[in-house]
């Protein structure tokens, strides 16, 4: 595998990144990767909706996020000895287990550490560091924020923590934009890589995607930092550099180097994940302890329930029940169809006035059987279709009418009884 982009910052990264995911994918296609990563700013925003439009384009996705790091405590709220709140990281995951673990950093990040920037420390990485490949960063990382302060031996010292954590996991980042840092710190990165047996590996930081885009951007991050164009002493970034370069501008930047070229290839293959949507997560219902599943009470009160609207029940109003409920649940609904009709039947029992029903609902036997809905689809000749069928990937939705001097009682009684979690 050629080279492959690991350090890109979609508009994701707010009001930093200037490149939409959509145009991330057409520049990876234009130019016949087959991989491609994101990893934006403190945040995970983007991952859903870009692991959907890589899978869509036959290019592995690879999830990261450039993560906010305070070694000493991410609740430590005084700048470290050396003048930093945070260093820059980066994480990639490996797998299903690693792209949890981006989740669960994420999560502390953001509760615990939160300060100026979502930030995590050494404790947090250690106990979620499974299946992630972890990259130094750009000049804002640790291990380069060492280096520029001539202090080699703590920048060692450092990198040799991350080895010892994340083993042949754990790569030192180049990164040339014409920067005079960059150009200092390279071959002193280098020298660690040798003397530590650290593979090395070359990254763009991509902030936009052509190189034309860079006045867009830089009115991006003037509008973030509350700064003016002509401002003298405000964060700017080098003209024309962080841009989706080519693969073959990439190792004609880094020809001193290809195997940094090759391993971005080879971290690429190492990262291969499948993202289990587990679609919709229903609470608990409560049902007699006579059943065993949703899917049972629900068939019991659909068919009670048919009996009671009908006075005769013919052999096509029992095939179009038994049908639906096969629909229900084959897909899943049936605790949908519990919950709805429970605080449909709760404010019933209270004297809070519910409508007879509107939308594709309406055309349920099912939920005219339960009591949901009160218009008779066999009646109007509704059709189930246009609520659910298998074709369908979202849930159900049922229009329900409450009163509006009552509609706050019967959303206490939906919160009381479900958890305030879950409303």
């Amino acid at each position: 595998m050629g080279f492959v982009h690991l350090h890109n910052h979609t508009d994701y990264s707010l009001l930093d990144g200037a490149a939409s995911i959509p145009r991330y994918i057409e520049k990876a296609r234009a130019c016949g990767m087959t991989s491609l990563a994101i990893t934006d700013h403190g945040n995970m925003f983007g991952a859903v909706t870009f692991y959907k439009a890589c899978k869509a384009n036959g290019i592995n996705p690879i999830i990261g996020c450039e993560f906010y790091i305070n070694p000493k405590d991410r609740r430590d709220r005084s700048p470290s000895s050396e003048g930093n709140r945070y260093y820059h990281l980066i994480l990639l995951a490996m797998s299903d287990k690693g792209y949890h673990n981006l989740m669960e950093l994420n999560s502390i990040a953001y509760k615990e550490g939160f300060y100026y920037k979502p930030r995590i420390d050494d404790e947090t990485l250690s106990s979620h560091s499974e299946d992630l490949i972890c990259l130094s960063a750009c000049i804002a990382g640790e291990i380069p924020q060492h280096l520029l302060r001539d202090d080699y031996e703590k920048a060692k010292e450092r990198a040799s923590w991350f080895k010892n954590l994340f083993g042949d996991r754990y790569y030192l980042e180049l990164q040339d934009h014409g920067l005079p840092e960059q150009k200092r710190i390279n071959p002193l990165l280098a020298r660690l890589s040798k003397e530590l047996d650290i593979p090395l590996v070359c990254t763009n930081d991509i902030h936009y995607i052509e190189k034309d885009d860079w006045n867009a951007h830089d009115t991006l991050l003037c509008i973030g930092t509350a700064s003016k164009k002509n401002d003298t002493n405000r964060l700017r970034y080098k003209e024309g550099e962080f841009y989706f370069r080519t693969p073959e501008e990439m190792e004609a930047l880094f020809s001193w180097c290809p195997e940094a070229v090759e391993n971005t290839g080879k971290i690429a293959e190492r990262c291969q994940i499948e993202i289990n949507f587990p679609g919709p997560i229903l609470p608990k219902c409560q049902i007699p302890e006579e059943f065993k599943s949703d899917a049972e009470y629900l068939t019991f009160l659909a068919n009670e329930g048919l009996r009671k609207r009908y006075a005769v029940v013919t052999d096509e109003l029992q095939k179009r029940l038994d049908y639906e409920l096969g629909i229900i649940i084959q897909m899943d609904f049936p605790a949908y169809f519990l919950i709805v009709r429970d605080y449909i039947h709760w404010a019933k029992t209270h004297g809070i006035p519910v409508g007879p029903g509107r939308g594709s609902g309406a055309g349920s036997l099912v939920a005219y059987s339960i009591t949901i809905t009160d218009v008779d689809p066999i009646k109007y000749n509704l059709l189930f279709e246009r609520f659910l069928n298998p074709e369908r990937v979202s849930l159900p939705d049922f229009d329900v009418d409450f009163c509006f001097e009552g509609r706050s009682q019967v959303i206490d009684y939906v919160t009381e009884h479900y958890g305030k979690d879950r409303v």
